[in-house]
């Protein structure tokens, strides 16, 4: 799929971290980019620096996304791109122990379900009311109405001590691809997954360099934390190349993560 001005995108999460470096190489390209956030000074500051539209949304609620992508349509048409990289979740371990008491713990079936609403739930809502869209629309080359990348992570294959609701979700997010891929192969419609590694977003910022430092050399090579432009890079590679359908590709350095 060419990257033009007449290519409309939407990437959630585009105020900060993977998704800003992906509406922004997307507005670099060409296309009209729509980012849909929570923050709204953070996603109206990216929106104006490059160029775009800048969209209240809250994954977590549909009428949310709906509206979101109405006013999406109304700025530059159907999207033919969508790139998923908003998430919510809670951490803790299946069973574990309080630091101050000792007391035996449990991540709670509540928590378990944020984490399934806002990684697993979520990326279904807004990649199958995306599709709906794209199925309503002209195809272009080869039959193709739209492309749709969701950000899964290496934890849905390997994930540590305290990530069993993340690693769990986001292995569903891997389990979304193949099926939603041939449920909209007859639309030409492509699904594709990333699974990123440890990357240097600003949630992981906040981590103390020591931290950090040992991070980066947990890398085989390059011994680093992974670049939000990389992210970016291969989201458009995904975009451009209309041969990916229905993979689930990691991004990572070749890391595998340890249990802790």
């Amino acid at each position: 799929m060419q990257i033009d001005a007449n290519l409309a995108a939407v990437v959630t999460g585009g105020a900060s971290g993977l998704g800003r470096a992906t509406a922004e190489a997307l507005a670099a390209a060409g296309a009209k980019v729509t980012i849909f956030d929570i923050n709204d000074e953070l996603g109206a500051g990216v929106a104006a620096a490059i160029g775009g539209t800048f969209v209240h949304v809250d994954i977590m609620d549909e009428q949310s996304v709906i509206d979101g992508f109405a006013a999406a349509r109304a700025a530059y048409g159907q999207e033919r791109v969508l790139v998923h990289c908003a998430m919510a979740q809670r951490k803790g371990k299946t069973v574990g122990r309080n630091k101050e008491t000792g007391e035996l713990t449990r991540l709670s079936t509540e928590d378990y379900a944020f984490s399934a609403q806002g990684i697993l739930i979520a990326s279904y809502r807004v990649a199958s009311l995306s599709a709906l869209g794209m199925a309503a629309t002209e195809p272009l080359e080869d039959g193709e109405r739209g492309t749709i990348i969701l950000t899964a992570s290496v934890a849905a294959q390997d994930a540590q001590i305290g990530q069993v609701a993340y690693g769990s979700v986001k292995a569903g997010v891997n389990g979304l691809v193949l099926p939603m891929a041939r449920d909209l192969m007859g639309f030409g419609i492509r699904v594709n997954a990333i699974m990123p590694g440890i990357f240097g977003t600003p949630l992981l910022g906040r981590l103390p360099q020591k931290v950090l430092d040992g991070l980066s050399a947990s890398v085989p090579f390059p011994k680093r934390l992974g670049r939000p432009e990389e992210y970016a890079s291969l989201a458009l590679e995904l975009v451009r190349n209309g041969y990916f359908n229905g993979q689930a590709i990691r991004l990572d350095g070749a890391l595998r993560m340890a249990p802790r």
